[in-house]
């Protein structure tokens, strides 16, 4: 029981952190902050209904989301090298298309791993809606599969930004089970 309680806390609070973002200079590291937060409340809904599947599927969608930001850097400061050195060469286009197309690479590459991190946190999701009878999670599940796979046009993002309040909703309609009161004293 504790542990849900201890989930419900975490996890609406972390979510809630993972929407300030956007606050200039802080934001990401509270976003950070927010995402082990959640991962610590999936871990404890987790071990509290014995399904490890929950924890590990999330987990991996943290990893590939890691993985997507290292690739997407290195892809980035990679061509935007190597349009450097061909700018450098007297190939002032030749190195802006490569530039250009080395980001375009990048950002599909980026794409296709925030999808498939999707899959996982949707699978994770959809394990937690079930085993809590919180459907909102299913709800928020859908709609960071269905961000990751728009967010190459702008309603993926306006869709991804519902889901994590839908998800700050969720964590929040964890019931928590109260002790039943004492039974009254012997006469």
């Amino acid at each position: 029981m504790a542990d849900l309680v201890q989930a419900r806390t975490l996890g609406g609070v972390g979510s809630i952190l993972m929407l300030l973002a956007v606050v200039p200079t802080v934001g990401p590291v509270l976003s950070i902050i927010g995402f082990i937060l959640v991962l610590i409340a999936v871990k404890y809904i987790s071990d509290h209904t014995g399904d490890r599947t929950i924890f590990s599927n999330y987990l991996i969608a943290v990893i590939l989301g890691i993985i997507a930001a290292v690739v997407g850097a290195v892809m980035g400061f990679m061509g935007v090298l190597g349009g450097l050195g061909l700018m450098g060469m007297g190939g002032f286009m030749a190195g802006l298309t490569g530039m250009i197309l080395s980001l375009l690479a990048a950002l599909i590459v980026i794409w296709i791993i925030g999808i498939i991190a999707a899959i996982f946190i949707r699978r994770s999701f959809n394990s937690i809606a079930s085993a809590l009878n919180v459907k909102m999670f299913s709800t928020a599940a859908l709609l960071y599969f269905l961000g990751a796979i728009l967010l190459i046009i702008i309603v993926g993002g306006i869709l991804s930004l519902v889901a994590i309040v839908l998800q700050i909703i969720a964590f929040f309609q964890i019931p928590v089970e109260k002790a039943p009161p004492p039974p009254p004293p012997p006469t």
